[in-house]
């Protein structure tokens, strides 16, 4: 039995019941063959896919907290760090029903790849509740963030662990959290990205994750000799990364005619509308319906469908494993010719092989969605420096960061013989710099 089968035994015994992070794992290790068959005898003798596979310590609590009707009501809270090989831990908090350690977990190991491909000195770890902020009173938001920060600020810092948004974190949220942080510690640090302008948050934050996936595919469809303007895009969510992405892609020439919520989606054909976009998810924190009641072009559909509309270019900017193997036939019949995914791990691994098979380009997140984490990693710079960059410029280093990692992974494909899969061209870039840092490290 080879190396990487061993390990992936190992590690399914020692998780059992971690579906998300079997998936993660299993997906990283078999696309890493090459450079581990490549470099056999000093990664077993060095143990080096047991110790990226084991996180460096795995934190979860109670998270206790008073709603609006007196009642104490009790979260779980959590904060996997993974890898620090390469920088502090860097990686997003959490907050949704479905938070379990399975899924932070996966979040965390894809994040230790995902930073190391943006070329900062940042470590990967991931955190987050079960807690639901939808329909929760900006009191109530307040007195679950200061509780759960009562007690992570044990364990974060800005030369140890630097915490963001992610799903049902954002602006309000991170603000919370760090006031609270602020009064327990008494320090005035980067300890959180994503802070607003105020504090220290950084111009372009905001929409640093949709833009980048925009700039990494319109590169990786320049590399194939394909141009995004005039391409007709399908996205799904309607979230922070969705939003900014079809912007983008809408300045960059191309037509988003889709996207999604949790309970249904839109399909525009005169292209989606951002302005009324932003005003329904944004400001009035409503459902998509509302948007079609405004839009005469927009038919509204419960439940999922997006990726049944014709399309050149498919993002999936919702969850994970929203994108199936039935959606990717669809997508294939429809003639599209690219997917880069907008959300972490969003498409499910037979999906993924299909979409591959039939010659579909694939961006996977790691790559394709690092812009949001890249721009927290200049926030930290900007943090350190006392600085604050124009709009302009943090755009301009995040554009050169998501072309340089699309060339990197692209670099490392052909050089181990798996030239045009992105896939393991992105796990083979991050897991090599990461892996250096490890071995140069000692045993640690």
């Amino acid at each position: 039995m080879g190396y990487v089968d061993e390990v992936l035994e190992k590690v399914s015994k020692k998780n059992e019941g971690q579906p998300e992070f079997l998936q993660a794992v299993t997906e990283v290790l078999e696309s890493l063959r090459p450079v581990v068959e490549a470099n056999e005898e000093l990664y077993r003798k060095e143990a080096v896919l047991e110790r990226i596979t084991e996180p460096d310590r795995q934190i979860m609590f109670r998270v206790p907290w008073v709603d609006d009707n007196g009642q104490v009501q009790v979260n779980r809270g959590f904060r996997v760090q993974f890898n620090n090989a390469i920088g502090p831990y860097k990686g997003g908090l959490r907050l949704h029903p479905s938070v379990n350690l399975s899924i932070i977990k996966f979040l965390g190991f894809e994040q230790v790849f995902k930073n190391s491909l943006t070329s900062l000195p940042i470590g990967g770890g991931k955190g987050g509740s079960d807690f639901d902020p939808k329909g929760k009173s900006d009191r109530e938001i307040m007195a679950f963030c200061q509780s759960f920060m009562t007690e992570l600020y044990k364990y974060i810092g800005a030369d140890m662990d630097v915490p963001a948004g992610d799903i049902g974190v954002g602006g309000r949220e991170i603000g919370y959290l760090f006031g609270q942080y602020k009064r327990i510690r008494g320090t005035y640090e980067g300890v959180l990205t994503g802070k607003g302008l105020t504090y220290g948050g950084s111009l372009a934050r905001t929409e640093a994750t949709g833009y980048g996936l925009l700039y990494f595919t319109e590169e990786m469809l320049k590399s194939n000799g394909q141009d995004i303007a005039g391409k007709t895009i399908c996205v799904s969510g309607a979230g922070n990364v969705a939003i900014y992405a079809i912007q983008k892609a809408q300045q960059l020439g191309a037509k988003v005619v889709t996207c999604s919520d949790s309970t249904g989606w839109i399909y525009d054909p005169e292209g989606i509308d951002v302005a009324l976009l932003k005003e329904v998810k944004e400001v009035k924190r409503a459902r998509l319906t509302e948007y079609a009641a405004k839009r005469p072009s927009a038919q509204y559909h419960e439940g999922r469908g997006v990726w049944t509309i014709k399309c050149d270019v498919a993002l999936p900017c919702a969850t994970q494993n929203e994108l199936l193997i039935d959606d990717a036939k669809a997508l294939v019949a429809n003639g599209v010719i690219a997917v880069a995914e907008g959300a972490n791990m969003p498409t499910t691994l037979e999906a993924t092989k299909y979409l591959q098979e039939n010659g579909v380009l694939f961006a996977p997140g790691k790559a394709s969605n690092a812009g949001g984490v890249a721009t927290s990693a200049l926030e930290m710079s900007q943090n350190s420096e006392r600085l604050s960059w124009t709009f302009e410029e943090v755009d301009s280093k995040l554009k050169n960061i998501m072309v340089n990692i699309f060339h990197n992974l692209d670099d490392a494909s052909k050089k181990y013989g798996k030239e045009g899969d992105y896939v393991a061209g992105a796990n083979i870039a991050g897991f090599e710099k990461v892996v250096n840092a490890m071995v140069a490290q000692g045993v640690c």
